[in-house]
């Protein structure tokens, strides 16, 4: 176990591979995200607003909940004045999601603003 996270047999192989047969600076081109998950997690009991059991930290900026992949490339390319994105409760179809696809909201939130940052079925932005 490392933090609240356990390593997984795949886990570890995938990183041993990755950190095999990828060259460094292909890493090095990715920035650092940070998860922190609640250890308690079911995956989810239905986080309050826009908080969430999983939280992770990169570029500056907070993402809460299953948020896609392509929404946190956006916000680290355009960079906008907020703390982070959030996509509330857990949508299926989102990132980590099983079930039928569903549409969903990305939150761009800030101490002065909360507003739509994208939308998704599933991990395809529409």
């Amino acid at each position: 176990m490392i933090g609240n996270s356990h390593i997984t047999r795949r886990m570890a192989l995938l990183s041993f591979a990755a950190t095999v047969f990828l060259p460094s600076k292909i890493w090095a081109a990715w920035p650092l995200v940070t998860v922190h998950k609640d250890p308690t997690c079911g995956c989810c009991g239905g986080p309050f607003e826009l908080a969430a059991c999983h939280t992770a930290q990169v570029g500056g900026y907070l993402i809460e909940g299953h948020v896609p992949a392509k929404a946190i490339q956006t916000l680290l390319t355009e960079r906008p004045k907020a703390q982070g994105l959030a996509v509330p409760g857990m949508p299926s179809g989102s990132p980590g999601m099983t079930g039928e696809y569903e549409e969903y909201d990305v939150i761009l939130f800030g101490s002065s603003e909360r507003r739509v940052f994208a939308r998704f079925k599933g991990e395809t932005q529409i």
